[in-house]
This record gives C-alpha cells, sequence and structure tokens, in this order.
C-alpha cells in the first residue's frame, strides 16, 4: 500500500485572492494535510476552512493592507529562510522568488509557474511597474542583481511545471529548463450556461483595468466599430479608459461573482485585448457558453479554439493599426457561429479536478523519481 506523500505548499504572498491563490486553494484540497507557507499574508485572504493551515513570517506584520512593494528586497531571503516541515514534495507557486524555497528544503522542490518575473527578464515590462525616476532606475538595479539568483534556483528545482504554453517557452528562454503544461483550474461548477438567459448585444470587457490588459484597445475599438461594449472591473487605468469611450460603451465596475455570471451568458462575446500569462476569465466565459475574441498570444493559444469557441486576433505588424484590426473583428463578428455546447464542453477540460489529477501525477512521478 502506497503511503500518502507529505506534500508542502509555498506561495509568494497571501495578500489578495486572485487566480494563483485559486491555484492554491486546489493544491490544499488535493492535500489536505499540506501546510501552507508564504514570507508575508493575512490569514482573511483564505477560505475560513484553510486559514489555520497557513504559516507566515514576521513581514507580515509590516504589510499596509495588500501593499507589499515596500517589502520586496526582502522576500526572496525570506523564502530561502521558511521553516518548513519534513516533506516528500514541495510544491511552490511561483510569480518571482518562490523559487528560492530551494534553499530551504532538502526535498525535491515542484514550480508550479504562473510566469519566470516578467519584470526581471523582460524590460519592456518593468515599464509603470513603479512609475519613473528613482523607482524605475531601483527596480531595474534590483532586476540585473537578482537574475544570477534566480537562475540558481531554478536549477536547482526538481520539476518544473507551467500554466501554459507560452509560459514553459519563458521558462525555457530565460531559465533553460524544460517544463511540463498543467493550466490553471476553472470553476466550471459555478461557471455554467443557462438556456433560459438569452444572449444580448454587447461585449464584455473584464476583469482589471490595468495597463497590460489593454482595456484602451478594447474601448478604442469599440468606438470605432460602433457596437456596444460593457465594461466590468476596476483599476489604475480607469480614467484614462473612460476618457476613450465611445457612446454605447458602459462601465459598471466591479462585479461580484453572480453578477459576473451573469454578464458572461449575456454577452454576445468576450474581449480579451491583452496578452495574458494564461487568463482564468476567457475560460470562465467559455464555460457559460460566451465565445471569446482575444489577442493570437500568450494563455490565450491554449484556451481558445479559433472557429469553435471564438477567435484569436493576429498581431498587428509593424505597419499595421491594432485599434482597426479590433474594430474590424467586432463589426463582422458573428455569434451564431459557435455552438454554445461545444463552447462548454472546451471549458470543461480546464476543469478543478481535472488539475487536481494531473497536479497528483506530478506528484506521483517526482516520489518515483
Amino acid at each position: 500500500m502506497t503511503t500518502a506523500p507529505r506534500v508542502t505548499l509555498v506561495h509568494e504572498r497571501f495578500t489578495e485572492y486572485a487566480g494563483s491563490e485559486a491555484v492554491v486553494e486546489q493544491l490544499a484540497r488535493e492535500w489536505p494535510d499540506a501546510p501552507m507557507y508564504a514570507p508575508i499574508g493575512r490569514v482573511d485572504v483564505l477560505p475560513a476552512d484553510l486559514r489555520p493551515r497557513l504559516h507566515t513570517t514576521r513581514l507580515s506584520r509590516l504589510l499596509r493592507g495588500s501593499t507589499y512593494a515596500h517589502l520586496l528586497p526582502a522576500l526572496p531571503i525570506a523564502m530561502s529562510r521558511l521553516r518548513l516541515p519534513p516533506s516528500d514534495v514541495v510544491i511552490a507557486s511561483h510569480h518571482a522568488f518562490a523559487t528560492q524555497v530551494v534553499r530551504a528544503t532538502s526535498a525535491p522542490v515542484v514550480a508550479y509557474v504562473h510566469t519566470p518575473a516578467r519584470w526581471v527578464w523582460d524590460p519592456s515590462m518593468r515599464a509603470g511597474e513603479m512609475g519613473k525616476g528613482l523607482g524605475a532606475a531601483a527596480l531595474g538595479a534590483f532586476s540585473t542583481a537578482f537574475r544570477p539568483v534566480d537562475l540558481r534556483a531554478a536549477a536547482r528545482v526538481h520539476t518544473m511545471v507551467a500554466n501554459s504554453r507560452a509560459v514553459a517557452q519563458r521558462i525555457e528562454d530565460w531559465w533553460e529548463r524544460e517544463a511540463t503544461v498543467v493550466h490553471p483550474p476553472v470553476d466550471t461548477e459555478y461557471y455554467t450556461p443557462d438556456a433560459d438567459v438569452p444572449r444580448e448585444d454587447f461585449f464584455l470587457l473584464a476583469g482589471r483595468l490595468v495597463p497590460y490588459k489593454r482595456p484602451d484597445l478594447a474601448v478604442r475599438a469599440a468606438a470605432r466599430a460602433g457596437v456596444p461594449l460593457v465594461v466590468a472591473g476596476d483599476g489604475r487605468a480607469r480614467a484614462e479608459v473612460e476618457a476613450l469611450a465611445g457612446p454605447d460603451t458602459r462601465f459598471v465596475g466591479r462585479v461580484d461573482d453572480a453578477g459576473l455570471r451573469d454578464l458572461f451568458r449575456r454577452c454576445r462575446a468576450l474581449l480579451m485585448p491583452g496578452i495574458e500569462d494564461f487568463g482564468i476569465v476567457p475560460v470562465e466565459a467559455q464555460a457559460c457558453g460566451a465565445p471569446v475574441l482575444a489577442v493570437d498570444a500568450g494563455g490565450a493559444r491554449d484556451s481558445v479554439l479559433p472557429g469553435v469557441t471564438g477567435e484569436l486576433v493576429p498581431l498587428p505588424t509593424a505597419s499595421g493599426d491594432e485599434v482597426d484590426d479590433w474594430a474590424q473583428q467586432l463589426a463582422a463578428f458573428d455569434s451564431s457561429r459557435y455552438r454554445d455546447t461545444a463552447i462548454r464542453a472546451h471549458a470543461e477540460t480546464f476543469s478543478r479536478a481535472r488539475f487536481r489529477s494531473a497536479m497528483a501525477d506530478v506528484v506521483a512521478a517526482v516520489r518515483s523519481s
């Protein structure tokens, strides 16, 4: 009889609940005895039944709400000095520093990589992260110093798991490691179609209004095409985006899960103009039977099947007009081409159960190696 593995879960930070925290939650439910460690965090971020399993360091006392930027230089060291229990496998949920846990344990480490830190490896991603002047200079200097440290930790990770093919390519390019792709879990039990709710004549943009997600492109294209657009979400780019919007664009702010599901069920299609590492929202929309128009890059190449669950909009050429490209797609979009049953069936391949089974297989393979 094979004994259950002693698994320890490590996460970058529990300062808010978003896609990566949903990944850790599903890992915690697959291994119900696994403790969770992070350098910083607040227990109220987690579901109530998981809170007793969270262990953080004294750095958590220095959090300012969900703000942690002032702690950034201390996090790699804190991660490398976590006091972990004896483990058969450590699973590290990685955005920037989690692979440093290889220095804190002799157990094999599985890194579930949402992405290698793009602001460390891709200079274009640092633009806007901390503004200009001293903040930008400090982040640039920190990135330069951290890259060799990041590489050494990546070399010691036993098994790399990427959340998309795009992230697997970054792992190969930046860390010179191969990675298995396991897509993140999507709540396909909550996000479901409703045959009694008819589709309406509006496109939907949902999520945080931050520059890299390109909400500006969506609202400018909708205005140029003269099509209705509903924007659900908030963020630091909202004022700028509202100034670009046409008369048929409506901003509804942040909505709760029920409100978001209702919008998915009613929209003509969801728009994803920004390049995502994976992108949970497009799969949630597809789970509700909505087609997706997404940029042909990043995680959308894994989650959108052209002609079946939506379309991929090519990146513009050097001389191209991306707003016009998107406006043409919106003006010509025919939602009757897509069957909601086929869209839903595709979304089900990203279920929580599928994710947990795939990660259990990864851990079993590590134990047998």
